[in-house]
Formats: structure tokens, C-alpha cells, sequence
């Protein structure tokens, strides 16, 4: 006679297959969208929000896709960001497309981007801080 019990291995769960909500994605594009262009104008959440006249709490919940923005909100945000309303709700691909393009429509940044991909990875980032220097207004010594 056995002591041994035999314990039965549990039956895997089904798999149930959820298609994606449209709005959930469209939360998502419209965070991306406002927390990229905040970063790009160089505004922390809480002067987009003064720019707004909304608390920065409220652009925290927009930028972690906790609240979707009213149209009227999307139009403030615009105007705060300084981009056409159809730039929050576009891709983030086609959006840096976009950014990119306007870009490199300006001649002396398409010459240096030609200059800079023939750098290499310590070059590059030499010259990078180099620039940032000089955005900061801090002049080299040495």
C-alpha cells in the first residue's frame, strides 16, 4: 500500500484574447505626444501647467495617460507647446518624422548632421557637449 498522494497538476487557464480599446491607444499617443514636446521646449510639468493655468498635477495625469484632455485642453495644450493641435494626436513615428524634417529644412543643421554621421561615438560626443556649452552660454577655457 502506497502513502503517496498524488496531487493533480492544475489545468492551465484558458486563453482569452482582449482586442485593445481605440481610447486606450489614443490616451497613450496624446501622453507620449505632450511629455515629448514638453522635454523638446525644455518646460517641466509644472511650468507647461502655468503656461496652462492648470495645476501640474493635471499635466501628470495627461502625461501618464490617467486622464484624456477635452478638446479644449488639447487646443491649451497646443497653444502651451507651441504646436498645431494635429501634432498631439499624431504617432510619436510620424511626429518625430515631422520634427525631423523641419529640421533638416534648415540648411546649417543639415550641414552639421552631414558632418556628424561621419563622426565616431567619442567624437560625436565631444562635439555634442561642445554645443551644449555653447547653448548654455558657458565659454571654454584651455
Amino acid at each position: 500500500m502506497c502513502l503517496e498522494v498524488e496531487i493533480p497538476e492544475p489545468a492551465p487557464a484558458p486563453l482569452v484574447l482582449v482586442p485593445p480599446s481605440p481610447s486606450a491607444g489614443g490616451k497613450l499617443q496624446v501622453a507620449t505626444a505632450v511629455r515629448d514636446l514638453r522635454h523638446v521646449r525644455n518646460l517641466s510639468q509644472r511650468q507647461l501647467a502655468a503656461r496652462m493655468n492648470v495645476p501640474r498635477t493635471y499635466i501628470s495625469k495627461i502625461e501618464n495617460g490617467k486622464t484624456m484632455p477635452t478638446l479644449s485642453s488639447l487646443t491649451r495644450l497646443a497653444n502651451a507647446l507651441q504646436v498645431d493641435i494635429s501634432v498631439l494626436l499624431r504617432d510619436s513615428s510620424n511626429r518625430h518624422k515631422d520634427e525631423t524634417a523641419v529640421l533638416m529644412n534648415d540648411p546649417f543643421l543639415a550641414e552639421i548632421a552631414h558632418y556628424a554621421s561621419q563622426l565616431d561615438a567619442l567624437q560625436r560626443s565631444i562635439f555634442l557637449n561642445h554645443v551644449r556649452e555653447l547653448a548654455a552660454g558657458r565659454k571654454r577655457t584651455a
